[in-house]
């Protein structure tokens, strides 16, 4: 495997996901522009900054593609992991970050979805997604 660095971000907090899976050094960029265009609660702010305080992962602010590749370029990475986010502003930072350095490829890793639900869904607030996907994440499961 490439020498790879881990970029997470807001839309995947969980300690346990794969793209933690690994010894590699990790990342997370408060992003000024999301934050300054979603009108982000500080109450939401402080949530995932309790979830950071349990990851290991340097934070960081400002532009996300320039931090992510600056971070990269401080642990001589050629490689960035990722996880996967439906988030149309994650596959732009994505693009952002291989257009401008063409060295660093940008992999997704993939999770087990917390539910299968394949419609259309508002990310922006976590009350309007809870309250269409509640029935399908409170099934009962098969373990």
């Amino acid at each position: 495997m490439a020498n790879a660095i881990t970029w997470i971000h807001a839309d995947n907090l969980n300690p346990n996901q794969p793209a933690l899976d690994n010894d590699n050094p990790a990342i997370f960029v408060w992003d000024d522009t999301l934050l300054s265009e979603w009108e982000i609660s500080f109450k939401r702010i402080v949530f995932i900054y309790e979830c950071l305080l349990e990851l290991p992962v340097i934070i960081r602010r400002g532009n996300v593609a320039s931090e992510v590749a600056q971070f990269a370029t401080e642990h001589h990475a050629t490689q960035i992991l990722t996880p996967y986010s439906p988030s149309p502003r994650h596959r732009i930072i994505i693009e952002q970050i291989t257009t401008h350095n063409l060295q660093l490829t940008v992999d997704i890793v993939h999770d087990a979805p917390f539910i299968n639900y394949d419609k259309q869904v508002d990310l922006k607030r976590f009350s309007r997604y809870w309250r269409k996907v509640e029935k399908y994440a409170m099934q009962t499961t098969d373990t």
